[in-house]
């Protein structure tokens, strides 16, 4: 008789609106290894939530609070030890089930109370293994009384007084359906970014957005070897370049 893999004690937790396309795959990366799925949604008018259940999640509705505020919201509904959090479109590799199972068998997973794991963006079927993009550190799983800082945008953990670690379970990132799209929602973030750190004072020089632009494609395109993944890398790097460009100038022009 074959046992069904172990599952651990943790909270998969996703936060989603309209992702019929990718909330499955997601979902289903969780439920391999979290005792617990939960999909916070924000009125779909897709089958987002449908999926989601025949995937193996639990599904309950929030009205948008925000990026940090609706993750914290779906945080507060975990129900086991850990949190291990996803975007709806993201989704753990065929290998973190292991490196994750191997960090709770021993105890290990006690050592920390955040622990980073790598992430890889895809860009229009473009694996992004170099220039910043295929090793990106970022902080998703933790203790349920953690909370993400109060932001608009690029929202983050509060680390303060956290132990944290790293742990070789790699989340893939499948960061766009359409290039359209993805100009839009980086529009989006820079105006999100430009009104946010305007609120808190900052300001803005009168180089500072070719400056930055600039420093982007030359740190992440050239130095760190974006270049070298073909295909649609150059794209993306124009449009975060751009991007970069756009949110200083934004900053500027309030």
């Amino acid at each position: 008789m074959i046992r069904a893999p172990v599952k651990l004690p943790l909270s998969g937790v996703v936060i989603a609106k309209d992702e019929v396309d990718r909330i499955g795959r997601c979902v289903a990366s969780l439920a391999e290894v979290c005792s617990d799925v939960l999909v916070l949604d924000s009125g779909s008018t897709d089958a987002t939530a449908e999926l989601a259940r025949a995937a193996g999640a639990r599904v309950e509705q929030q009205p948008w609070l925000g990026f940090a505020a609706q993750k914290n919201a779906a945080i507060a509904r975990a129900t086991q030890p850990w949190v291990l959090l996803l975007d709806a479109d993201e989704w753990l590799d065929g290998t973190a089930a292991g490196a994750l199972r191997s960090l709770f068998v021993d105890g290990g997973v006690e050592r920390a109370d955040v622990w980073q794991l790598p992430r890889r963006t895809h860009y229009l079927g473009t694996p992004l293994d170099h220039g910043g993009w295929g090793r990106e550190w970022v902080e998703r799983l933790f203790r349920p009384d953690l909370r993400y800082l109060s932001a608009e945008v690029h929202e983050k953990l509060d680390l303060r007084g956290r132990r944290v670690a790293r742990v070789e379970a790699r989340i893939e990132h499948d960061t766009a359906r359409s290039d359209a799209e993805y100009a839009a929602k980086l529009d989006r973030y820079a105006a999100l970014w430009a009104r946010q750190r305007h609120a808190a004072g900052k300001r803005a020089g009168l180089f500072a957005a070719p400056l930055h632009a600039a420093a982007y494609w030359l740190k992440n395109f050239v130095l760190r070897g974006g270049f070298l993944d073909g295909g649609n890398a150059p794209r993306y790097h124009w449009l975060h370049a751009r991007y970069v460009y756009r949110k200083y100038a934004l900053l500027r022009a309030m």
